[in-house]
């Protein structure tokens, strides 16, 4: 017999992906206006110390990173991606409401809004993260898996791009308008970012949760490998377990540990990189605003007002975001692809990211001795730090989904952002911990200095790992999954 011929569908994406981009670009919008005036908020309006609004906002993204392991463990064994994202949503728009009512109360009210509308956005993003973007994976079938790489850099795309006008709209929302404004454009994006993915239900593609599957989860395998006594014979750590469950959630659980053995090395990166909207802002506070003159001025007037502040600067990552992506995947990486490995170019990205708070450091040294710098010298090291991002973020979002068994794949999406939780659990710890007495230790050349060498340190143990690591065929992966009839068309 003639093989089959290609289905010429295979080589394009679903067009159900478009409205979960689409929400994607507008949940980003609602997520990072809100967080790109926090800092200034803080400390400004709430009047607290440049530490205490670094330990709040990154013990709030601690929070809102946590949380996708109960995103996923709720998505995996009960609801399904689809009603996890939909109904978790609504509990997203009720924060973003709560800090608009802020402006209703005084310094005390306002604080109380901002803890309790700050613990519903964290709820909210957090319980929905590890489901939007494997519910991208999901909605390609196995023939179509080449395509994953390019459907991530779309993915990633969208967020930069709700998140580039954020940074530039909403704090100019907060300077000239109020920050009830401010607080509350961002959730009416998030209100749509629900009505846009409500409205292509009947498109998707939904995976049953594991209860209908009566599939067992990893931490049930594991403790049952972990604690069941060994018979002799038994070879490996997981023939224990063997006894108890099928061969397929058995491997679909032992694809988890080496995944977490390279996910242990992540979080520095992030330590790293969430500083932009904290410690960076306050850095870029101390600076000189550059004022929009001649077209400039009538280019973007309308857009960011007459000055580019420190708050707006944060835009800078999701432009450059915007550029990087398209450029490396579609041109970079198929070059390179027989020698730079995923967790190679993770590796790069680390070494990256080191050097961009050596710069941020020697910025801020020329702050500390007295010298008046134009805030546009943060444009430097922001191209470094988001040249790192895109090599350890983009590409650690494409590994997690490919290198996790069908079953396993909400989990470890879920571990993936939890990596981003313990990384800013870091950021809290050191302010912490190490600030001396002081109050603002968290924006000093020292501590920016530190960031560096430790993630440089960091990056060297990453290549040992990336030598390490033996990747999964995902083709017989994502093959096995359609043959148990795993991707039924409009739901479980």
């Amino acid at each position: 017999m003639f093989p089959a011929k290609p289905d010429p569908a295979d080589n394009k994406f679903p067009p159900q992906v478009a409205f979960i981009v689409g929400n994607e670009a507008c949940e980003r919008f609602s997520y990072y206006g809100m967080k790109s005036i926090l800092m200034l908020y803080i400390s400004g309006v709430l009047l607290k110390t440049k530490d205490e609004a670094t330990e709040i906002i990154h013990l709030f993204g601690f929070a809102n990173y946590f949380m996708p392991l109960l995103g996923a463990w709720v998505s995996d064994r009960f609801w399904g991606r689809y009603h996890t994202i939909l109904w978790i949503s609504l509990f997203y728009c009720a924060g973003h409401g709560v800090l608009a009512m802020s402006d209703l109360f005084g310094v005390q009210g306002k604080i109380a809004c901002l803890y309790v509308g700050l613990a519903l956005v964290a709820f909210g993003s957090g319980g929905i993260k590890p489901c939007v973007s494997a519910f991208v994976g999901d909605q390609f079938k196995p023939e179509q898996s080449h395509l994953l790489q390019k459907a991530y850099g779309a993915f990633y795309f969208s967020v930069n791009f709700g998140s580039f006008f954020s940074f530039l709209v909403i704090p100019r929302l907060a300077r000239e308008a109020s920050y009830a404004w401010a607080f509350g454009v961002p959730g009416i994006l998030m209100a749509l970012a629900t009505l846009i993915f409500w409205i292509g239900t009947k498109h998707y593609v939904r995976r049953p949760p594991n209860r209908e599957t009566r599939s067992a989860g990893f931490v049930e395998v594991f403790f049952n490998a972990c604690i069941s006594p060994r018979l002799p014979g038994d070879r490996g750590f997981w023939a224990p377990a063997r006894r108890k469950f099928s061969p397929a959630e058995v491997d679909a659980a032992a694809s988890v540990l080496p995944i977490i053995g390279v996910f242990a090395l992540i979080p520095p990166f992030w330590a790293l990189f969430e500083q932009s909207t904290s410690t960076w802002v306050s850095q870029g506070d101390a600076m000189v605003s550059v004022p929009l003159v001649g077209g400039w001025r009538t280019a973007l007037g309308w857009l960011v007002g007459n000055i580019i502040s420190a708050e707006q600067m944060q835009s800078m990552n999701p432009l450059l975001v915007m550029v990087l992506v398209p450029l490396l995947t579609l041109g970079v990486y198929p070059w390179l692809q027989r020698v730079v490995t995923p967790l190679r170019r993770i590796a790069t990205g680390l070494f990256v990211t080191a050097v961009s708070y050596v710069i941020v450091g020697y910025i801020q040294q020329r702050i500390e001795a007295g010298d008046k710098l134009s805030v546009l010298w943060q444009i430097v090291p922001y191209i470094v730090l988001t040249l790192g991002e895109v090599l350890v973020s983009a590409t650690g979002l494409e590994f997690a989904y490919s290198q996790a068994a069908p079953t396993m794949k909400g989990f470890i999406m879920g571990l993936w952002l939890l990596t981003n939780a313990l990384g800013q659990l870091l950021i809290s710890a050191v302010t912490r911990f190490a600030s001396g007495g002081r109050h603002d230790s968290s924006v000093t050349s020292g501590r920016f200095y530190f960031y560096a060498g430790l993630v440089g340190v960091v990056a060297v143990l990453f290549m040992g790992v990336a030598m390490l690591y033996r990747y999964r065929d995902t083709t017989s992966v994502e093959a096995h999954a359609a043959a148990e009839g795993s991707r039924t068309p409009g739901g479980a």
